[in-house]
C-alpha cells in the first residue's frame, strides 16, 4: 500500500494499416466491420518505446497551511502530476498527462475529507506509416482510478461508479470504426508495512547454468485478473495480465515473476510469459545531480527460447548476480533506459520533481508485445515512481 500524500521512487506491419490509412483519407467518417487482425511481424529496433516525462510532486511542496486538516497533509487538490509525450513503435503517439490524489483527513475529527485516485487524460494519436511526421489524433485515454489505501488496489473498473471509467475512447475516422474499450481488474500496489515483507529468491537458466538473485526484502506489485483495453488500433487486443512484479528495498531493483499476458488476433490466442529484471543504477554524483536511470533486460517467452545446453560460455565466468542481468540477444527482449534527473527536496532524500526519459529497445518483439508492455507500466505509473 502506498502512502500517497508523501509518494517516493524507489523508482513491422505497422499500426493497424487500416486505422493508419483511414486517419488520413479523405472520405467521410462512417463505420466498418473491423478486418481480421493477425499478429504483426517481429520488431529490431532502437527507440521502440521512447520519449519523455516530467513529473511535478505537488503533494511534497504544496502543503496545507488551514489547520483543518491532518498535519503535514498536502493542500486539498493538490496532486503529483505526471506530463508525458511518448512514441510507442514509432507509430503510435501518447500525449497528456496522469494525476495522483492522497487521501486527506481532518485533523480533529480524523474524517477523509479527499479520495485517493489516479485522473488519466492522454490523447492518442496515430503517425502515417510512410510519413511519420504526420499525424492526427484518434480519440483518448480517460477516466478515474480509485485507491484503496488499506489494501493498496488500484481498482481500473472503480472509476465506473465516479461516472468516469478508465478507458480507451477512439473516434470513428474514415473508414475504421469508432470504440470504447474499459480497462479491468486491479493493480496492487506496494506493501505499507515493509516489516511484513519476506525474503524471495529469483532463478534464472542462462544457457546450460542457473544463476539466481535472493531479494531479502520483496515487495511485490501484483497484478490480478488486470485487463488493458484495446487500441489504440484494433491490432493491439484487450489484454489480460496476471503475476507480479518485484521491488527490492535494498538495491531499488525490480525482478519479475511470471508477468503473463494473454490475447487474441484474428481467432488464436495468444500468451507471453515476462521474464527477467530491471535494474537501478545511480549516478556517482546523485547526490549533487539527481541522475540515475533504471536498465532493462526483461525477456518474452525465454522458456522457449532457451538456448541449445552448452552455450552458456560466454556468463561462465561472470557473478551470479551479473550473469543473472546479462542480456541475451538471442532471446526477444525488451532492453535500454528509463533515465531520471530528480530535483530533491529538504530532506534531500525524495525528489519533488523529475525529468524522465524513455529510451526502450525491441529485440524480436511483435508491436502487439511492446504496447501492451507500455499500457502497463503507464497503468503502474504512481508505484514505479515512487520513493
Amino acid at each position: 500500500m502506498l502512502d500517497l500524500a508523501l509518494p517516493r521512487r524507489t523508482t513491422t506491419v505497422l499500426l493497424s494499416v487500416l486505422l493508419s490509412a483511414a486517419a488520413f483519407a479523405q472520405a467521410p467518417a462512417a463505420a466498418a466491420a473491423p478486418a481480421p487482425v493477425a499478429q504483426d511481424k517481429l520488431l529490431t529496433e532502437d527507440g521502440v518505446i521512447a520519449g519523455t516525462m516530467d513529473i511535478d510532486f505537488a503533494t511534497r511542496t504544496n502543503l496545507d497551511t488551514t489547520g483543518n486538516l491532518k498535519k503535514g497533509s498536502p493542500a486539498l487538490g493538490a496532486k503529483d502530476t505526471y506530463k508525458l509525450e511518448m512514441t510507442v513503435a514509432k507509430t503510435t503517439q501518447f500525449s497528456g498527462s496522469v494525476f495522483r490524489l492522497p487521501n486527506l483527513y481532518s485533523s480533529t475529527l480524523g474524517r477523509k475529507k479527499q479520495d485517493a485516485q489516479i485522473n488519466y487524460s492522454i490523447d492518442l494519436a496515430v503517425m502515417l506509416p510512410s510519413d511519420v511526421k504526420q499525424k492526427k489524433v484518434v480519440g483518448k485515454w480517460v477516466g478515474t482510478v480509485p485507491i484503496d489505501t488499506e489494501s493498496g488496489a488500484y481498482d481500473l473498473a472503480g472509476g465506473k461508479e465516479k461516472e468516469s471509467a478508465l478507458r480507451v475512447a477512439i473516434d470513428a475516422v474514415g473508414k475504421a470504426r469508432a470504440f470504447n474499450e474499459s480497462f479491468a481488474g486491479k493493480l496492487m500496489g506496494k506493501a505499507e508495512k515493509k516489516e511484513s515483507l519476506a525474503s524471495y529468491t529469483f532463478k534464472r537458466v542462462v544457457g546450460d547454468r542457473t544463476v539466481q538473485v535472493v531479494v531479502k526484502k520483496s515487495d511485490p506489485m501484483r497484478f490480478e485478473n488486470l485487463a488493458l483495453a484495446m487500441g489504440p488500433a484494433e491490432s493491439y487486443p484487450r489484454t489480460m495480465v496476471s503475476g507480479r512484479l518485484d521491488y527490492d528495498y535494498e538495491t531499488g531493483n525490480y525482478y519479475t515473476d511470471g508477468i503473463t499476458l494473454k490475447y487474441a488476433l484474428d481467432g488464436k490466442e495468444y500468451e507471453d510469459v515476462i521474464t527477467g529484471s530491471i535494474k537501478w543504477i545511480e549516478d556517482k554524483d546523485r547526490a549533487s545531480n539527481g541522475k540515475g536511470y533504471y536498465d532493462f533486460n526483461l525477456r518474452f517467452n525465454e522458456a522457449k527460447n532457451k538456448k541449445a545446453t552448452g552455450e552458456g560460455a560466454a556468463f561462465e565466468k561472470m557473478s551470479e548476480e551479473d550473469a543473472f542481468f546479462a542480456v541475451d540477444n538471442s532471446i526477444p527482449s525488451l532492453t535500454g533506459r528509463i533515465s531520471y534527473v530528480d530535483t530533491m527536496g529538504s530532506d534531500g532524500k525524495s525528489p519533488i520533481s523529475s525529468k524522465v526519459s524513455y529510451a526502450l529497445n525491441a529485440n524480436k518483439l511483435t508491436k502487439q508485445q511492446v504496447m501492451a508492455f507500455f499500457k502497463l507500466w503507464l497503468i503502474a505509473v504512481g508505484p514505479t515512481n515512487d520513493e
